[in-house]
């Protein structure tokens, strides 16, 4: 018998419980930087040492952080549901929760790329990236992160997964960051959406949305209880 498909969006608030930082804090600032001073196309022509030495930090920050209870729910969903991961985090905790279907809408921290070809990307064993550090065709290596102002190259992809869910969790995203928030927009009318956050995170476009206004472990609980009752 085929699963029901369960996609799930997830935000910096799900990591946040693992002690990695939410990035942009209540004062609009990214670990003490200006997003577009590390987080856009012309920061990187301006400072690319800059650039890279933010991502560093939060690379070296993340390869000892563990997955916690929410991450762990939605791995165990699999017994029950066709679970497909759609998230905005850069760090690789689902992976490390072991989810099968994963989407990172805005590329990968432990992942570097060709300057020259968005296509050559290569996975990193350490934290360190540094300026001299060369992809195979000559160029300068950079972070595999989808910028402000950059193309999110996964977006059809979700889009196509969410379009076909039969059940819709959000846990740990403000929806306030584009495209991704749209999401919420593809899923089809008849289903529910599960939205998950100490902060009420409001779908104004659907009825049918069930709000679990808890910190991601407590309230992925709450929600898997209900899904596995339907």
């Amino acid at each position: 018998m085929k699963k029901p498909k369960l996609v799930v969006l997830s935000g910096a608030g799900i990591s946040a419980e693992s002690g990695l930082a939410t990035f942009r804090g209540s004062d609009g600032l990214w670990e003490g930087h200006k997003i577009e001073d590390v987080a856009t196309p012309d920061a990187w022509r301006r400072n690319p040492e800059l650039v890279l030495e933010f991502y560093n930090q939060r690379r070296k920050q993340g390869l000892n952080a563990n997955p916690n209870r929410a991450h762990l729910i939605i791995k165990e969903l699999e017994a029950h549901f066709d679970v497909v991961v759609i998230t905005q985090n850069v760090d690789n905790l689902h992976e490390k929760a072991k989810s099968k279907k994963m989407i990172h809408l805005h590329g990968q921290l432990f992942q570097s790329r060709s300057t020259k070809n968005p296509e050559a990307i290569f996975e990193m064993n350490g934290w360190e990236l540094n300026l001299g550090d060369l992809a195979p065709d000559g160029s300068q290596l950079r972070p595999n992160i989808v910028w402000f102002g950059e193309a999110v190259p996964m977006m059809e992809t979700a889009i196509d997964e969410a379009a076909t869910a039969d059940h819709l969790i959000v846990v740990g995203t403000s929806l306030q960051v584009y495209p991704a928030a749209s999401l919420v927009d593809y899923v089809p009318r008849h289903v529910s959406i599960f939205v998950v956050d100490p902060a009420l995170v409001e779908v104004k476009s659907r009825r049918k949305v069930v709000y679990v206004q808890e910190m991601a472990s407590v309230g992925m609980e709450k929600v898997a209880t209900m899904l596995k009752a339907l």
